[in-house]
């Protein structure tokens, strides 16, 4: 079945346009509570959202569809897409729901659903609910004494602080140390900053001023120079990026560096084999990864799996082959020991832990390894299928070719945006360099004559 809802990330697009439109929406929730609507007992969902205007509008519109569905909805407002996946678990919910385009503008929006396991749904289930949202509404309602009820809850935000708090080890504070936190104007603008307070920090937080409309706006993991400005201005001795719904974290070293999360998944594997509790003998990654990261863990008898971008394709292979450490180079990052998706301030607690156990500064800690040389750029397309072009095809396969072994090529479409991503990597920066120009310049000249 083609899908015309689902992406990558759930279900994504422009606030008031298809398919974020409120009447999908109330379809969306419909469909989702007849799929989850198993058994005799009080159905349940939790929804969250970040900080986007269009939250309210998309959050009303799925409480319509999902108490039409017969099912409670416990409504969580502003929250990290981690504490929804957790609260869903938490509070034996049959399903959750996260509104958010995550790293994107406020003029998008999103709706991810998670299982009553907390793990975001597989392929069939969204299938499911993708013939539903289409199909004829009169047979999904509930009877009328079965129609479920709304409210909001409190508390929410106090039970994510103390779950990620109880991330940190024990024997770890963070006493003494001053922290520049970059919230990105999204949904953990209260809760971030308050965990690191408790946990002992001195913090510094900004982009924990919310309007509706300036989430991600040059701040956050996309845009991490302001960080890095901050890091500098009030001499922190470490910088914590989230993005707008804070399943993913870029750090800043005290000399105003950017760390990526390939360096980030190098420290937590590097120091939990060391303690014996990195499972599955390495560590799952995309095929975005730099080469380096996979030879800094090859020399510690470490093993580097790839998998296709986007975070819940690590997530099914470190469940289905037994790795407890995986994520992405943006900064997604997967702990299964406490989490069933990415998050931001878990990942930087567990990086913090280090820096305070070691007593060296972050520059250090966390340049593990040399990355390769890599160069990524986008071609923007408006439609047709570039890459199946025959001269697009014999410059990739020349491309490849000219990198040998000692390179790697990655060229592919954007799951959540209108782009085909150009990546390559290879010792010989000149030659990455060359060969990605090329290869933007071939994929541009056959979308243009499109």
């Amino acid at each position: 079945m083609t899908r015309q809802y689902f992406g990558t990330d759930g279900i994504r697009g422009k606030s008031n346009k298809f398919p974020m439109t409120p009447d999908v929406a109330m379809r969306v929730g419909l469909a989702a509570g007849t799929v989850f609507r198993r058994g005799d007992h009080r159905h349940r969902v939790v929804i969250g959202k970040d900080t986007r205007l269009s939250g309210y509008m998309i959050e009303n519109a799925l409480v319509a569809g999902f108490t039409a569905a017969g099912m409670d909805v416990f409504l969580l407002g502003p929250i990290p897409t981690p504490a929804v996946a957790m609260l869903t678990r938490s509070l034996r919910s049959d399903i959750g729901v996260m509104i958010s385009a995550s790293h994107n503008h406020f003029e998008d929006n999103g709706i991810k659903l998670f299982g009553p396991d907390g793990f975001k749904l597989p392929d069939e289930l969204e299938l499911q609910i993708e013939r539903l949202i289409d199909a004829d509404i009169s047979e999904q309602l509930a009877p009328a004494k079965e129609i479920g009820r709304a409210k909001r809850i409190d508390g929410v935000h106090d039970r994510y602080i103390e779950f990620a708090k109880r991330t940190m080890p024990r024997d770890v504070s963070l006493s003494g140390l001053r922290v520049a936190i970059d919230c990105a104007n999204g949904a953990a603008y209260k809760v971030a900053p308050a965990a690191l307070w408790e946990l002992g920090a001195e913090v510094i937080a900004f982009g924990n001023e919310p309007n509706g409309h300036n989430i991600n706006l040059n701040c956050g993991s996309t845009h991490p120079v302001a960080l890095a400005r901050k890091v500098h201005e009030v001499r922190a001795d470490i910088g914590i990026a989230l993005d707008g719904d804070a399943d993913r974290v870029l750090i800043v070293d005290e000399k105003g560096s950017i760390v990526d999360g390939d360096q980030l998944m190098a420290v937590i594997a590097e120091s939990w084999a060391s303690d014996g509790r990195l499972q599955g003998g390495g560590i799952v990654a995309t095929i975005m990864s730099n080469l380096g990261l996979e030879r800094f863990l090859a020399e510690r008898d470490l093993t580097l799996a790839r998998t296709k971008v986007g975070d819940r394709h690590v997530v099914e292979h470190m469940r289905s082959n037994g790795f407890n450490v995986g994520g992405e180079q943006s900064g997604h990052i997967v702990l299964t020991d406490f989490a069933t998706t990415g998050d931001g301030l878990v990942a930087a607690l567990q990086i913090m832990a280090c820096v305070q156990r070691m007593d060296r500064p972050v520059s250090e800690v966390c340049r593990r390894f040399e990355p390769v040389p890599q160069m990524l750029k986008n071609v923007r397309i408006s439609g047709g299928k570039p890459l199946e072009d025959e001269f697009v095809q014999a410059s990739i396969k020349d491309a490849t070719s000219q990198l040998g072994a000692s390179g790697r090529l990655v060229i592919r479409p954007s799951g959540t945006e209108p782009l085909i991503r150009v990546m390559a990597e290879g010792d010989d920066h000149v030659l990455v360099e060359r060969i990605v120009n090329s290869l933007v310049d071939v994929i541009s000249g056959v979308r243009s004559a499109a």
